[in-house]
């Protein structure tokens, strides 16, 4: 019976390439095992038909970043825990296929509004973190809260021109209608609690929140708790 062997030593008897070499050609999804993409070194094969795509790099991958809409109330660790392949948005399958790399040594920044859903950011590129973290007071940020009540005269007025209610010093915001009961609000690094003071400002009630935008970037069509790829054309 053949003795079972890591994909990666199959793989340097086959190619005679280094076992380093053939470690960064399985985890960048270079290597099929009959047929099927096998991107973890460690994986045991023993009769299977093992290919190397004639494109094939010996490169660490690319990091990436991850665009996940969370459902209302998910903390960053439970959010972590539902990035993997098959949570990927269905309509966002065609721009990469997921590796298990990608979903190692994840950060994210720029925290969601405590109890809020919508766009959370994960991501591998120290540029991005370092961006959406010392550069938070630069990037805005787009929420949309449903909101209950009836909206002061001018009220929207008020939110433009910032405001003190009940000794705190509320920002100048973008405000607008985008329905009967929803309102869209932008703006930079708003602070915890804020959609809440802005609403009862202007005697509304603040219900749901949700963050569809940071600087250049929007969640678009992803369902809640699915994620997609952040594209090279995009920039926070």
């Amino acid at each position: 019976m053949t003795e079972p062997l890591r994909l990666s030593k199959r793989l340097v008897e086959l190619v005679g390439c280094s076992r380093r070499e053939a470690e960064l050609f399985i985890e960048g999804g270079w290597v099929t095992v009959d047929g099927e993409v096998v991107d973890t070194p460690q994986f045991k094969v023993t009769t299977e038909q093992v290919a190397l795509d004639p494109l094939a790099q010996a490169t660490a991958p690319e990091p990436v970043t991850l665009l996940f809409n969370a459902p209302a109330g998910m903390h960053a660790q439970m959010a972590m825990a539902s990035l993997k392949a098959e949570t990927l948005s269905q309509e966002h399958r065609f721009s990469k296929r997921p590796l298990k790399g990608h979903f190692l040594r994840q950060s994210t920044g720029c925290d969601l509004q405590a109890g809020a859903s919508g766009l959370m950011v994960f991501t591998q590129d120290w540029r991005i973190l370092r961006k959406l973290t010392s550069d938070a007071d630069r990037i805005e940020q787009e929420y949309l809260v449903d909101v209950s009540g009836e909206m002061a005269d001018e009220g929207l007025n008020a939110l433009s021109r910032g405001m003190l209610y009940q000794g705190w010093e509320l920002p100048a915001v973008k405000a607008s209608w985008q329905s009967e009961n929803r309102l869209r609000f932008a703006l930079k690094n708003p602070p915890p609690g804020v959609f809440a003071l802005l609403c009862e400002a202007v005697g509304l009630k603040a219900q749901a929140l949700r963050r569809i935008r940071i600087g250049g970037v929007s969640i678009g069509k992803v369902p809640a708790g699915q994620w997609r790829y952040l594209s090279s054309q995009e920039k926070f």
